[in-house]
């Protein structure tokens, strides 16, 4: 049993160094932009009822100071006040055109037919898909213009900073950065050509238009309920340029209202933090949960405290890398592990029973 503990204090020890360089990396945009002239930039928006947030989108995005923005907004039988919205602001400026979509196809899902049928709509040399609840302040356009033109990138994407407000948001939100800050240094996404190393945020995915329409990757991903990370492994596999980042107070979404609306949103993609692994993902939830009472058990007190010690350090480093409260995230972690099981266990039933509801759709079946 000895030995399980070296595997569960290595396997901390690793997590610990992730989130440090993570921490260390700063990976964030610059905030100086070097942009010799401004490429035209298609902003494309899949919208399907949010008469809550694509108002105050548009408002921002029509105030960038960007001047060859096109802004086009796929209003996804919506059936609230998103279109009537959305039309209002389109009589304000050309800038911004509407499309009104039908259900998708069968075979695809929702959001992809959406963004799909808004990159054929669009022309410019940059292709930048926004989700609706996305807030997107100053400057930040030409900031992720310039990284993306610095790097020479074909797909750069960004996770955007979380805003907290329920309870319930704040014990399962954080379980997202969690996650992917403390088992992947973002750094190699860009340097490292393993697709294994991948991971993106379908709220901002910015590409480059030509290749995009060589491609047409939400066509080839049409059925995957987590396109972002499915289509940053393609263009890793064709050896094209991808980069994801971390958003700072420029960018930021309020996910999810509320514990419920985020237990059923992580669920479509809990697994697909794993490399879409069932029995990584249990195995994962089993040791984050179990580990400190096997170190007692049979290493002793001290040892339990070093490894303590070691949770409270990532929770620490992955907090200050995505902007967040160290103390919220600190005092929180035991309730946080536990809506992380439960959005294991209600995964693994979804998946029997082939049924997910998210936006009106049963997305498990693609209808």
């Amino acid at each position: 049993m000895i030995y399980v503990c070296y595997f569960l204090i290595s396997l901390l020890i690793v997590r610990l160094l992730v989130a440090f360089i993570n921490y260390l990396s700063f990976a964030y945009l610059l905030k100086v932009t070097t942009l010799s002239e401004e490429p035209s930039v298609s902003i494309l928006i899949p919208a399907r009822n949010e008469e809550e947030n694509i108002g105050a989108l548009l408002k921002q995005l029509t105030s960038l100071p960007y001047s060859s923005l096109e802004i086009i907004v796929y209003n996804d039988h919506s059936d609230d006040k998103t279109e009537s919205i959305i039309k209002q602001w389109a009589t304000r400026t050309a800038k911004i055109k509407i499309i009104n979509g039908q259900q998708p196809p069968q075979g695809w899902l929702g959001k992809n037919h959406a963004c799909h049928k808004l990159s054929q709509a669009a022309t410019g040399s940059i292709l930048l898909f926004l989700d609706a609840d996305v807030s997107v302040e100053k400057d930040f356009i030409k900031r992720s213009v310039s990284h993306f033109q610095k790097h020479e990138l074909q797909l750069l994407s960004i996770f955007p900073k979380q805003i907290l407000k329920s309870f319930g948001e704040k014990i399962s939100v954080p379980l997202m950065n969690w996650i992917l800050l403390s088992l992947l240094p973002l750094s190699l996404i860009r340097k490292s050509k393993n697709d294994a190393l991948a991971a993106a945020n379908g709220q901002f995915m910015m590409f480059n238009a030509e290749t995009y329409k060589a491609l047409w990757p939400h066509e080839l991903c049409k059925s995957d309920m987590v396109e972002d990370i499915a289509i940053i492994k393609l263009f890793k596999q064709k050896s094209l340029a991808s980069d994801t980042r971390l958003g700072d107070n420029d960018i930021s979404c309020r996910m999810y209202f509320g514990l419920d609306d985020a237990v059923e949103g992580f669920t479509k993609n809990i697994f697909q933090f794993f490399g879409n692994s069932i029995v990584a993902t249990i195995a994962f939830g089993l040791i984050t949960t179990i580990a400190p009472f096997v170190i007692y058990y049979n290493m002793g007190i001290m040892w339990l405290g070093a490894y303590i010690t070691g949770v409270i350090a990532i929770r620490i480093f992955v907090s200050l890398a995505s902007q967040q409260s160290v103390v919220q995230n600190v005092l929180l972690a035991i309730p946080q592990q536990i809506v992380f099981l439960v959005i294991i266990i209600k995964g693994l039933i979804n998946g029997k029973r082939k049924k997910l509801i998210w936006k009106g759709r049963n997305i498990l079946q693609g209808s």
